[in-house]
């Protein structure tokens, strides 16, 4: 009796792992299914137009970003890279995105050194690459200087892929630093992170950077071409013209 008792124990307990084995094997497609529609749903966020207002804020954090480096010129950038700036571009706030699997992704503006100042801004995105501890959950700013024609070329492709398509390198710091390494003067493009108050060179290989050209449109109310903006061939907006006034203070030219 008691054998029987024990056949029929185990019996029962086969059954209830089995049914439960096949519970977890019928979740799993659906929680991947799931994750696979949390991911797109992300991703159409981010990739979606930004309101004027969204893009008005942008300009705000990024002017932030670029006075914040001139009120610590002994760690910014220095002044012989900041003379030879052919364009410069700023994200503010780069953070972890689940949805570019375990990169990052950011938002930036970019603006360029014309015969008459410096232009109306474009806006960009960044994404992909891996910098480790480097971006905190607070996110993390992030400079990119153009130092060569180069530099300006890589702005005005669609995409381009920073290490791959356009060669770059950590940028020196510090006011009176010398960028005359082999490395930098090869370089197209100087990058920069600023993090919890700290400005240092950053290494951002592998990162992607393209047009936003729906942003672009939005902000101006109709369609220009990067190059035309960049070229200074459209007027700068009045809602822009801060941040592009705060950095032509500190991109100042070479006297």
């Amino acid at each position: 009796m008691w054998c029987c008792e024990s056949k029929l124990e185990h019996h029962s307990i086969s059954a209830s792992l089995r049914r439960k084995r096949r519970m977890k094997q019928e979740q799993t497609p659906m929680k991947r299914f799931l994750a696979l529609l949390c991911i797109a749903a992300c991703t159409a966020s981010a990739y979606a137009a930004s309101s004027r207002a969204d893009l008005n804020d942008r300009l705000e954090k990024a002017r932030l970003v670029i006075n914040q480096l001139s009120q610590t010129p002994d760690s910014g950038i220095p002044d012989s890279i900041i003379k030879q700036a052919v364009c410069v571009v700023v994200v503010p706030s780069l953070k972890k995105a689940a949805f570019v699997f375990g990169g990052q992704y950011g938002q930036g503006v970019a603006t360029c050194r014309t015969g008459h100042g410096w232009s109306a801004p474009v806006f960009l995105r960044m994404a992909g690459g891996s910098f480790g501890l480097q971006i905190g959950a607070s996110g993390t700013d992030l400079v990119l200087v153009a130092i060569n024609d180069h530099g300006l070329q890589d702005l005005l492709k669609s995409k381009f892929k920073i290490g791959a398509d356009a060669s770059a390198a950590a940028g020196p710091v510090g006011r009176t630093a010398q960028a005359g390494t082999s490395l930098n003067m090869s370089a197209e493009l100087l990058t920069y992170s600023r993090s919890k108050g700290v400005f240092a060179g950053i290494s951002l290989d592998g990162t992607s950077v393209s047009q936003n050209q729906d942003d672009t449109d939005a902000f101006y109310g109709r369609h220009y071409s990067f190059h035309q903006i960049l070229a200074g061939e459209v007027a700068v907006p009045t809602s822009a013209r801060p941040f592009v006034r705060t950095v032509a203070r500190y991109f100042h030219e070479s006297q």
